[in-house]
């Protein structure tokens, strides 16, 4: 009988014990897992230079003879900008940073004709020339590991079928929508 009273003190005082215990090990869990190596950041912020907190973007120079090319990409650009990375779009004055592009080709070209020759899908593509320069003028986009003093060139194109109420406007607003996602992917540091 004494036997079996000391077994289940024993059992109760394991049980209270083991209960007491699991907190504490689940948050010892927690923590680890949270932390990790620390190294490693949150957030979009650790994909991107933490140098640089302010950029400047001057509207986008077009070789091309359309006009408000320059205007709208810039505007893409820049909400891109605002939208995917933690930089803030100031004047030239305060910026960290310069981004700079230039429209070097924009072109349509007829993918698929109809049996009397008009056009029933039709590409556009636009090519741009890319530098972004800290304030002494070393560049922050780097495509290989040699590092280079000019720009890099992103192209990009879409297709639009007039038939279907498409328009050139529209496939290029959508290059352009294509061409500041790619841009701003550029931004990016490398893994």
């Amino acid at each position: 009988m004494l036997i079996k009273r000391e077994t289940r003190r024993v059992e109760r005082e394991s049980r209270h014990m083991a209960s007491g215990a699991r907190p504490a090990v689940l948050l010892f869990l927690c923590i680890v897992s949270l932390t990790g190596c620390t190294g490693y950041q949150l957030g979009n912020s650790s994909q991107f230079r933490p140098d640089i907190r302010t950029i400047h973007v001057p509207i986008v120079q077009s070789e091309s003879f359309r006009r408000g090319l320059g205007e709208r990409l810039t505007e893409a650009i820049v909400k891109e900008i605002e939208l995917r990375t933690p930089y803030k779009v100031v004047d030239a004055a305060q910026a960290d940073s310069t981004f700079q592009a230039r429209i070097v080709d924009e072109h349509k070209r007829v993918i698929a004709e109809n049996q009397f020759d008009e056009a029933r899908d039709i590409e556009t593509a636009m090519i741009v020339e890319v530098s972004w320069l800290d304030r002494q003028g070393q560049q922050l986009i780097q495509r290989t590991e040699i590092p280079i003093d000019e720009g890099i060139y992103i192209t990009q194109s879409a297709s639009f079928v007039p038939e279907g109420g498409q328009s050139l406007v529209t496939a290029q607003q959508e290059v352009m929508q294509k061409l500041a996602s790619q841009i701003v992917a550029q931004m990016e540091l490398p893994w």
